[in-house]
Protein backbone atom coordinates (compact mmCIF):
# COMPACT_ATOMS: atom_id res chain seq x y z
CA UNK A 1 0.00 0.00 0.00
CA UNK A 2 2.83 2.39 0.81
CA UNK A 3 4.37 1.72 -2.61
CA UNK A 4 1.15 2.76 -4.37
CA UNK A 5 1.02 6.03 -2.39
CA UNK A 6 4.62 6.70 -3.36
CA UNK A 7 3.91 5.87 -7.02
CA UNK A 8 0.85 8.15 -7.09
CA UNK A 9 2.78 11.01 -5.51
CA UNK A 10 5.56 10.49 -8.07
CA UNK A 11 3.03 10.64 -10.93
CA UNK A 12 1.52 13.90 -9.61
CA UNK A 13 4.85 15.58 -8.94
CA UNK A 14 5.66 18.09 -11.70
CA UNK A 15 9.10 19.26 -10.56
CA UNK A 16 10.83 16.92 -13.00
CA UNK A 17 8.68 18.15 -15.88
CA UNK A 18 9.66 21.75 -15.16
CA UNK A 19 13.32 20.74 -15.13
CA UNK A 20 12.95 19.06 -18.50
CA UNK A 21 11.28 22.18 -19.90
CA UNK A 22 14.18 24.36 -18.73
CA UNK A 23 16.73 21.95 -20.17
CA UNK A 24 14.99 22.00 -23.55
CA UNK A 25 14.69 25.79 -23.55
CA UNK A 26 18.33 26.22 -22.53
CA UNK A 27 19.54 23.87 -25.24
CA UNK A 28 17.46 25.75 -27.81
CA UNK A 29 18.98 29.08 -26.75
CA UNK A 30 22.50 27.62 -26.85
CA UNK A 31 21.85 26.12 -30.30
CA UNK A 32 20.56 29.44 -31.58
CA UNK A 33 23.60 31.20 -30.15
CA UNK A 34 25.96 28.80 -31.91
CA UNK A 35 24.13 29.31 -35.20
CA UNK A 36 24.33 33.09 -34.89
CA UNK A 37 27.98 32.93 -33.86
CA UNK A 38 28.84 30.82 -36.90
CA UNK A 39 27.06 33.22 -39.24
CA UNK A 40 28.63 36.31 -37.70
CA UNK A 41 32.10 34.73 -37.65
CA UNK A 42 31.98 34.00 -41.38
CA UNK A 43 30.84 37.53 -42.17
CA UNK A 44 33.52 39.02 -39.93
CA UNK A 45 36.27 37.01 -41.60
CA UNK A 46 35.08 38.12 -45.02
CA UNK A 47 34.89 41.77 -43.98
CA UNK A 48 38.33 41.58 -42.36
CA UNK A 49 39.84 40.17 -45.53
CA UNK A 50 38.26 42.93 -47.61
CA UNK A 51 39.53 45.66 -45.31
CA UNK A 52 43.01 44.10 -45.21
CA UNK A 53 43.22 43.92 -49.00
CA UNK A 54 42.05 47.52 -49.34
CA UNK A 55 44.59 48.80 -46.82
CA UNK A 56 47.40 46.82 -48.44
CA UNK A 57 46.59 48.34 -51.85
CA UNK A 58 46.75 51.91 -50.59
CA UNK A 59 49.92 53.91 -50.72
CA UNK A 60 50.84 56.98 -48.79
CA UNK A 61 52.92 59.83 -50.02
CA UNK A 62 54.51 62.46 -47.89
CA UNK A 63 54.91 65.76 -49.67
CA UNK A 64 56.87 68.74 -48.58
CA UNK A 65 59.97 67.00 -47.33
Amino acid sequence: MKFFKLANRFNRDEDGAVTVDWVVLTSAVVGLGVAVLTTVANGTKSLGSTISADLAARTTTISGF
